[in-house]
C-alpha cells in the first residue's frame, strides 16, 4: 500500500477520533527491508523510520542519513544493555525501555557523552511471559524510577497480545500514561493503527503496510 494512502487513512482516523494528524507520528517500520523499499520511501519525502535491531540499523542508517536531512530513527525492539551506546549514537528516540539495569546504563552514558534520545517505557500489557516489558503494576514505579535517573520518558509503548482486541490493551496503556503525566503513547501497527489513534496514540509503527511483506533474511 503507497505510503500516500497510509497517511489518509491517518488523516480519516484522527477526523473520526477529533485529533489533529500532525499530532500523530507515523514511524515506516523499515526493519528486514530492502534498501531500495526503504531509499523509494525516502524519496517521497518520510523521515521517520524504525527499527528493530540496533545491528541492523549500523548497517543501513549512515548512508541514508549522508545523503538524506532529518531523518528521525527510532528503535523499537529489545535493547541490550551492552548495546545502548551504539544505540544512543544511532536513535534519536528509543521506544523499548523495560528494565532498571538498562535504564542505569543510559543514564550513565547519558552523562557521558551529553546527550540521551527520548525514552519511551514499554509495558507488558497482555502480561505475556515470552514478551519484554514493565508489568502494568510495575510501571508507576518505575516511571518514578526513570525519572529520578533524569531520563527524557517521552511515555509509553506497548505491543498487544496477536489473539486479544487491541483496542483493549491501548486503553490500559492511555490510563497509565495519563496516571504519570505522560504524553506520548507509541501504540498500534499495520492492523491495528486506526484503533490506536481512537485512543490516543502519537506515534504509530506501520511496517508491512507500507513496504510490503518483510524479506527473511536468508540462511
Amino acid at each position: 500500500m503507497p505510503l500516500t494512502d497510509i497517511q489518509i487513512r491517518i488523516q480519516a482516523a484522527c477526523k473520526k477520533a477529533g485529533r489533529t494528524p500532525s499530532d500523530v507520528e507515523l514511524i515506516a517500520v523499515s526493519k528486514v527491508q530492502p534498501l531500495d523499499r526503504v531509499e523509494a520511501v525516502l524519496k517521497e519525502g518520510h523521515k521517520v523510520f524504525g527499527e528493530n535491531r540496533v545491528q541492523e540499523a549500523a548497517g543501513k542508517w549512515p548512508d541514508f542519513k549522508s545523503r538524506y536531512d532529518g531523518i528521525s530513527l527510532h528503535l523499537l525492539g529489545p535493547l541490550q544493555s551492552n548495546k545502548a551506546r551504539q544505540a544512543m549514537d544511532l536513535f534519536d528516540t528509543i521506544h523499548s525501555l523495560d528494565r532498571i539495569k538498562l535504564a542505569n546504563a543510559i543514564a550513565r552514558l547519558a552523562q557521558e557523552i551529553g546527550h540521551c534520545p527520548e525514552l519511551f517505557i514499554q509495558v507488558n500489557t497482555g502480561e505475556e511471559p515470552q514478551k519484554a516489558g514493565i508489568l502494568p503494576a510495575e510501571t508507576d514505579t518505575f516511571v518514578a524510577q526513570a525519572r529520578a535517573l533524569d531520563l527524557p520518558i517521552k511515555g509509553l509503548m506497548c505491543i498487544p497480545p496477536a489473539e486479544e482486541t487491541p483496542s483493549l490493551h491501548f486503553s490500559l496503556l492511555r490510563k497509565l500514561a495519563e496516571r504519570n503525566g505522560l504524553q506520548g503513547l507509541s501504540m498500534g501497527m499495520s492492523a491495528d493503527f486506526e484503533q490506536a489513534i481512537a485512543f490516543g496514540a502519537t506515534h504509530i509503527r506501520v511496517g508491512s503496510a507500507i513496504f510490503g511483506e518483510r524479506v527473511k533474511p536468508a540462511g
